[in-house]
């Protein structure tokens, strides 16, 4: 069978790991904590921190992602493969931790492509080490065969000795500022599954686009943002008002967002909402994969470099809930929901 036909059904377990292995990051000699990588029963990490920071994400076909979309584009093993460490990376970031190690399990349908599989885990590896956690290694994982194809990823993370940042900690007059980026992955999202093929994308469409399949969460900004004193912060995975209600209620606040600084989110997606007639507000309000950073700060003079400012955080009036506002008037609860139709 030619090599380019070759699918997962052709090859044993350990002849697909055979593949697999040697395309993994292990980490940086002399830096990493895997103890024991991939072959034995289970991997063993260092924790000398005595304090471990946890995570899991899944993502499925055609819930999480399509193999072909409507705009032509077929999605890549190396994509999923990037998305998964970065979405993953992103949640460890947001604690103001640092990924140490992930394990990965991978279910495919049997006519998956070998090639496929070495794509993805080029991504996995490539991610890792693009987005900035070179010593994040891969431990191990598993596989298996099923009906769809579906990767999750489980992630370790450390905290250097210093406490997390959690979601409850904004306090009345704090700022809340964003790292990252928010609305460009909803906008590519938008682009992939229009009819306007995406060969025919201007360069700055299929930046956008890009951004949906291939997220850059601002990895150096959750550490810094601890040591800088944040109070409050989360990654925003599911939209900057749904997770900013989050946020606020866990701190039994109130997130008023600043009408101006979410126009200036817009400028970037207008090459989408032109072509597509669509108001970029909603994505910068509801889109959440871009994986951008949203922290609350004690008032001050500046913020952490990477972070700008896009409101304040306020005591809820007695007769008032916990939320997002934008110019002191509620928001709508916009954003990803897992389990909507």
């Amino acid at each position: 069978m030619p090599e380019s036909t070759l699918t997962v059904a052709g090859l044993s377990e350990s002849g697909l790991l055979e593949r697999i292995f040697p395309r993994l990051n292990r980490g940086s000699a002399g830096t990493t904590s895997l103890l024991l990588g991939p072959g034995d029963d289970a991997a063993i990490v260092a924790a000398p921190d005595g304090r471990t920071v946890f995570s899991i994400d899944t993502q499925v076909a055609d819930q999480d992602f399509r193999l072909e979309w409507n705009n032509g584009y077929r999605t890549s093993g190396y994509d999923v493969g990037w998305k998964a460490a970065a979405q993953n990376l992103s949640d460890i970031n947001a604690m103001g931790a640092r990924s140490t190690a992930l394990v990965v399990s991978l279910t495919m349908p049997q006519e998956t492509l070998v090639s496929w599989v070495e794509d993805f885990a080029d991504g996995l590896t490539a991610g890792i080490r693009e987005l900035g956690a070179p010593d994040c290694a891969v431990a191990g994982g598993d596989l298996g065969r099923g009906r769809e194809l579906a990767v999750s990823v489980s992630i370790l993370g450390t905290l250097d000795g210093r406490e997390p940042v959690l979601r409850s900690g904004a306090r009345p007059g704090d700022t809340v500022a964003l790292a990252g980026t928010v609305g460009r992955a909803a906008a590519g999202l938008a682009l992939l599954e229009s009819s306007t093929s995406f060969q025919a994308l201007s360069g700055e469409q299929r930046a956008l686009m890009d951004t949906q399949c291939r997220p850059r969460p601002p990895l150096a900004a959750g550490p810094l943002a601890r040591e800088e004193g944040a109070s409050a912060m989360m990654d925003i995975s599911d939209g900057l008002v749904r997770d900013g209600n989050r946020l606020a209620a866990a701190s039994h606040a109130v997130l008023n967002l600043d009408a101006a600084a979410l126009k200036e989110l817009t400028v970037p997606l207008l090459p989408a909402s032109d072509l597509l007639g669509t108001d970029p507000m909603a994505w910068v309000l509801g889109g959440g994969e871009d994986h951008g950073l949203l922290a609350t700060f004690p008032a001050g003079p500046k913020l952490p470099a990477g972070f700008t400012a896009i409101g304040s955080v306020e005591a809820p009036a007695p007769t008032e809930s916990t939320g997002v506002k934008i110019a002191g008037r509620p928001a709508d609860a916009v954003g990803w929901d897992h389990f909507a139709d």
